[in-house]
């Protein structure tokens, strides 16, 4: 499968998100600075920001191919959702789901809910790696998408990109 369909898929599962402009966020020095008071490093060699995205910031790579996303959805009813709840909607357009792991992480000090769910997404059989945790004023969500096949190969990028989340307490 081509990068452009692991592409929609990201964009597709991220549309549940709340949105928010990021005019001035950037990155600089491998490091992702969000307007929203953030921030992240960047994954090792082959992944690449996409220009244009719906989120505050999302990766792709090719080889083998994948997608991640991080945003965040500062006030609002968000802040008072349970994580289970705000997990699921990562998830959302995955038909013939089937949950693979399910349990709680710590993010920035902050408990998170974790899950690996497959299912099918425009025809197609993907592994999706879902983060959400809360912080003083956002939401803040992670998300790794891949064909199953190739899935296993980008989970440690992703937990190290989970992982260097800085910022709203």
């Amino acid at each position: 499968m081509g990068q452009p369909c692991v592409s929609r898929v990201t964009q597709a599962l991220g549309l549940g998100l709340l949105l928010a402009g990021c005019s001035a966020s950037r990155i600089e020095n491998g490091t992702f600075h969000s307007a929203k008071g953030y921030q992240v490093g960047l994954p090792r060699d082959g992944w690449r920001a996409e220009p244009g995205a719906r989120v505050d910031l999302e990766l792709a790579r090719t080889a083998p191919p994948g997608g991640m996303l991080v945003d965040a959805t500062c006030g609002g009813a968000a802040l008072e959702r349970p994580l289970a709840v705000l997990a699921r909607h990562l998830t959302f357009g995955l038909t013939n789901r089937l949950t693979v792991e399910s349990d709680t992480w710590t993010v920035g000090g902050r408990p998170a809910a974790h899950g690996v769910i497959r299912g099918r997404r425009d025809g197609v059989e993907v592994a999706v790696e879902a983060v959400v945790f809360k912080g003083e004023r956002c939401v803040h969500d992670f998300l790794y998408v891949a064909p199953v096949d190739g899935f296993e190969a980008g989970r440690s990028d992703f937990r190290v990109f989970v992982e260097s989340f800085a910022g709203d307490p």
